[in-house]
């Protein structure tokens, strides 16, 4: 007998506004219309199914997979987690990408014109495939905070972004974490904008001492919930999923 799936009601107040006066980049980004359902077709449903042979073994090794001369600069840090449906059962085989700035705050990007130098041996990038208990597993560098225009003295906390697909490319969530103890966090006009602290407390990696390495790298975990009432916050579905 097939079991019923467990049905969860959305929960509106979860997930910030499109529209917040503080964070200023929102004023011209939020939608001024109604959003409209797009029904998906079968070339976006249909796509590529990420394999283990489409991972190198130092992709989610952003210490070693750019560096040329020697390690990057900055503190050595283990960042893992699951992948979670609203359940809590593992999602298997979902492809997990990061992207951040170096130690000093600053992305391998020609548009970021922060003073902060670029670190010849760091990237800022890897991927990874969640195993059959949902578990990923990164080894990078802890990113540091930069200021940005949206107030005189604004400055974004630490953070990496993340990004999860399901079976295609039209298939794929973002967020971003921070990390546990940054002061930071609650003067952040982007954090500001959600409207539950749980939900806050949700995109804030926990410090992890038990998967620590001593002598080497201080572990951090951050957990991701795909769907459900107390989903993580995704960037790209600002409206719930």
């Amino acid at each position: 007998m097939t079991q019923p799936l467990d049905l969860y009601q959305r929960d509106r107040e979860w997930h910030p506004p499109a529209y917040a006066r503080d964070y200023k980049s929102s004023v011209s980004r939020s939608p001024s219309q109604p959003l409209l359902s797009l029904e998906t077709t079968l070339s976006e449903a249909a796509g590529p199914v990420f394999g283990h042979n489409d991972i190198d073994p130092l992709d989610n090794d952003l210490i070693r997979n750019y560096a040329k001369t020697g390690d990057p600069i900055g503190e050595r840090i283990i960042l893992h987690g699951r992948v979670l449906d609203e359940n809590r059962r593992p999602v298997p085989n979902t492809l997990v990408e990061i992207w951040q700035a170096n130690a000093g705050g600053r992305y391998r990007h020609r548009k970021d014109t922060y003073l902060a130098a670029i670190d010849p041996n760091f990237g800022g990038c890897g991927r990874t495939l969640s195993d059959q208990d949902g578990y990923y597993r990164f080894r990078t560098i802890k990113p540091g905070a930069y200021p940005w225009r949206n107030w005189v003295n604004s400055w974004r906390p630490a953070h990496i972004h993340a990004s999860v697909f399901g079976s295609s490319f039209a298939q794929r969530l973002i967020t971003q974490l921070y990390f546990e103890g940054d002061p930071l966090i609650a003067k952040c006009p982007i954090v500001n904008t959600i409207p539950d602290p749980r939900a806050v407390n949700q995109l804030v990696a926990a410090l992890d001492l038990n998967a620590t390495v001593p002598l080497d790298s201080i572990a951090y975990k951050f957990d991701i919930i795909l769907r459900g009432h107390r989903s993580t916050y995704f960037e790209n579905r600002p409206e719930g999923n």
